[in-house]
């Protein structure tokens, strides 16, 4: 009766370790995942709040003009707007262009800049693209096509959000 009680004994303090040693390899793992999981569900809950309108657009010689409105609910860093990607160019035949802090007003062939700051986009002077705010996006490039012809525009944020327009040149 004695050598079945330490038989216990010894199963049962063998049992106790293991699950100790499996608790201490098993928790560690169980937390990175759900930080994982929370990252990605956060970055999900962005982009899917995330959403913008091309809403007028203007071409005529090397110049492209494009104005869009945030209608989504969730505000976009001035940041993400300076490191989006623009391809602009004809329909089929488009370039992506380089962002310029330089403004609008002195673009090259290639680049593209965004007038966001001026008071009449920014409307409450956040540096954030609120909803119901608009950008206004200028590229210039030397792909933009003849007169009547169309105009290939994408705009896209760091998050993966982008949105297409084809236009006339007028």
């Amino acid at each position: 009766m004695s050598s079945e009680t330490i038989t216990t004994a010894l199963l049962l303090i063998t049992a106790v370790v293991a699950a100790g040693v499996l608790i201490s390899a098993v928790y560690p793992v169980v937390y990175t995942m759900a930080g994982s999981f929370s990252s990605t569900t956060h970055a999900s809950d962005v982009r899917m709040r995330t959403d913008f309108k091309v809403i007028s657009t203007v071409a005529s010689g090397s110049t492209a003009r494009v104005w869009m409105k945030n209608v989504g609910s969730e505000a976009v860093p001035y940041a993400e707007i300076q490191r989006s990607d623009v391809f602009c160019g004809a329909a089929g035949d488009f370039e992506r262009l380089s962002y310029s802090a330089a403004g609008p007003a002195s673009l090259s062939s290639g680049e593209w800049s965004e007038d966001f700051l001026d008071p009449a986009y920014d409307l409450n002077g956040n540096r954030q693209w609120d909803t119901g705010e608009t950008v206004k996006i200028t590229a210039e490039t030397d792909l933009i096509p003849a007169f009547g012809q169309q105009v290939y525009f994408q705009f896209s944020l760091p998050s993966g959000v982008w949105r297409t327009g084809e236009f006339t040149v007028s």
